[in-house]
């Protein structure tokens, strides 16, 4: 993957084009980066091309200037598709990248190919109540955060992935986020229940892992059902199914896309 600096953005991507063929756009979870779909990267490169974004105050995106916000990320994403001529894509989006996709989605239909949502939420149809019942933990982890990224890290580890390899994967990707990076997340409820939910004109697939909270399996179940759309529950998979589960998850993209 060729590493890449959005001009006039806080945005670093990575860019495989030796494919030649339809686009793969992966956005990673939160307090990780693009590096959590490094086995998607070496399975899918020379049958797609590919592109990974790091979300501002993720990864590499992390040298923002007064006004750059997390609400940008559709509109930096095109950018990246209009400098690289790319016309539309499949979007892979696990946890915090489902919103992103679906916000982009909501904005540059025309450009979607198709949208692959994992451990995330219909954005157009937020329900408060369940996000409210799970805000008491949310607050326990970002107290953790507040006195140290490590234990933090060592404790949001168990709950992002079900297997120890990945876990151990998660956790060294996390040490890398800044504390100061939680500002951008709290931009997150600007894109919830903007749009009206309508026909999509591309196929949508909903998952996550069986050992993911209850809440989440809910959430995707209800949302397949709703919807009318694919749905996949991955076994001995959490959260973050396409670290604990890589190959599963590679065979789960190519069976909705082809």
């Amino acid at each position: 993957m060729k590493s890449l600096q959005l001009e006039n953005t806080p945005i670093a991507y990575y860019i495989d084009e030796s494919a030649n063929k339809e686009w793969i756009v992966f956005i990673h979870a939160a307090f990780v980066d693009h590096r959590m779909f490094e086995k998607q990267f070496e399975y899918f490169s020379g049958k797609y091309n590919l592109l990974a974004v790091d979300i501002i105050g993720h990864g590499n995106s992390i040298k923002a200037k007064k006004g750059d916000s997390i609400e940008n990320i559709s509109f930096w994403i095109n950018q990246i598709f209009e400098k690289h001529n790319i016309k539309a894509a499949h979007f892979v989006g696990v946890s915090l990248g489902s919103v992103f996709i679906q916000d982009f989605a909501n904005k540059y239909e025309d450009k979607v190919l198709s949208l692959a949502c994992f451990g995330g939420y219909d954005i157009n149809n937020f329900d408060l109540k369940k996000q409210k019942s799970n805000s008491k933990e949310q607050k326990k982890m970002m107290l953790k955060a507040m006195f140290s990224i490590k234990w933090f890290a060592k404790a949001n580890k168990r709950i992002s992935a079900f297997t120890t390899q990945a876990q151990e994967e998660f956790y060294n990707l996390n040490l890398k986020f800044k504390k100061k990076s939680f500002m951008y997340l709290a931009g997150l409820q600007k894109l919830i229940n903007k749009f009206p939910t309508k026909q999509r004109k591309y196929k949508l697939l909903v998952g996550c892992g069986e050992h993911d909270i209850p809440m989440e399996i809910d959430i995707v179940n209800e949302w397949a059902e709703r919807e009318h759309c694919e749905k996949v529950i991955i076994k001995g998979a959490g959260h973050c199914v396409n670290m604990d589960k890589s190959q599963e998850f590679n065979d789960c993209l190519e069976r909705f896309w082809h």
